[in-house]
């Protein structure tokens, strides 16, 4: 039962994440788009923007890597503690 719960909690995850995911590539497209079409903001907003879009791709993939490592820890140990056959 706990491993369906695991299972319940991953799957739930990463639909939202993949949701939050599409959700902010499409912002980042947007703001870029604008940024590339407004010749009142400088080279240097412009590369400000494109810094910090990295940056939270960065952590977003991070984040994505530390929760998955997690989920597949919970497994092996709800595997490991498994009735014995």
């Amino acid at each position: 039962m706990a491993k369906q719960m695991i299972d319940y909690q991953k799957s739930t995850f990463n639909n939202v994440f993949n949701a939050m995911n599409m959700l902010q590539e499409q912002s980042e497209k947007m703001t870029m788009a604008f940024l590339e079409q407004s010749p009142a903001i400088p080279k240097t907003g412009k590369k400000s923007v494109q810094e910090w879009s990295q940056a939270v791709k960065k952590g977003r993939e991070d984040f994505k890597k530390v929760l998955d490592d997690n989920f597949s820890k919970m497994e092996t140990l709800f595997s490991d503690a498994g009735p014995k056959a």
